[in-house]
């Protein structure tokens, strides 16, 4: 299993103008919070959290935080990236206490989806309703994602939260019936002849090299010389 271990450096400057200049110079501005300790303004090195974003299991990952030298376990629970520049703005890290439990969210992993009978041999669609599911548990049972079979779904079938195996001492959080991936036939779209092609035609019977007013008149003619 992968680990992730992210170096720190406590802050005292506030404020954006603060967090400018240490984006200039590189890196990002932070909180570390929770875990019975008090918050703590920090800054983190920006090529190695986005190093590290680009992994899928960093986000539901107990993760090694060092700071000034001493080591703690952490989870990621917010970031704000820049819309266009590969830049983290902030990040929210939160202490771990192995007697409590956890709420985070996971990704969720779609298993045989082209080869079930709904998609193989039923001509339906996949459409994943959900990418992701928030999940409560101890640190321990935090998992890396939950996989979704989708081996035995027909046409018209839709799995639910509900309908989800998850690990031992994993728990959703939230509405259990919501839909989670759906095997459906796909629909057909009946395109219509455009009304713009029979007035064209129309005015196509007017005299050639005839003004443009002449061969706006000769579109009903033709229309009603088409009727009889």
């Amino acid at each position: 299993m992968q680990q992730f271990e992210i170096i720190a450096e406590k802050r005292a400057d506030q404020g954006k103008g603060a967090s400018r200049r240490l984006r200039r110079a590189g890196k990002a501005p932070g909180i570390l919070y929770g875990g019975g300790g008090e918050p703590q303004s920090i800054a983190v090195s920006n090529n190695q959290m986005m190093l590290h974003l680009a992994h899928e299991a960093f986000y539901s990952r107990i993760l090694t935080l060092k700071l000034d030298g001493a080591a703690e376990r952490v989870v990621l629970k917010d970031l704000q990236r820049h819309p266009f520049k590969p830049m983290v703005l902030h990040v929210d890290l939160m202490r771990v206490d192995e007697r409590k439990k956890l709420t985070m969210r996971v990704p969720l992993h779609f298993l045989n989806g082209s080869t079930c009978a709904g998609v193989k041999t039923g001509g339906g669609v996949i459409s994943h309703l959900m990418t992701d599911i928030e999940i409560s548990c101890l640190p321990k049972d935090l998992p890396e994602f939950i996989a979704v079979d989708l081996g035995a779904m027909n046409v018209g079938d839709t799995l639910h939260i509900s309908d989800l195996r998850l690990p031992d001492g994993v728990e959703p959080v939230g509405d259990a019936e919501q839909g989670v991936v759906s095997c459906h036939l796909p629909k057909v779209v009946v395109e219509e002849a455009p009304v713009e092609a029979e007035a064209g035609a129309a005015v196509a019977t007017a005299p050639a090299g005839a003004p443009a007013a002449t061969a706006a008149a000769a579109a009903p003619a033709a229309k009603a010389e088409a009727k009889k």
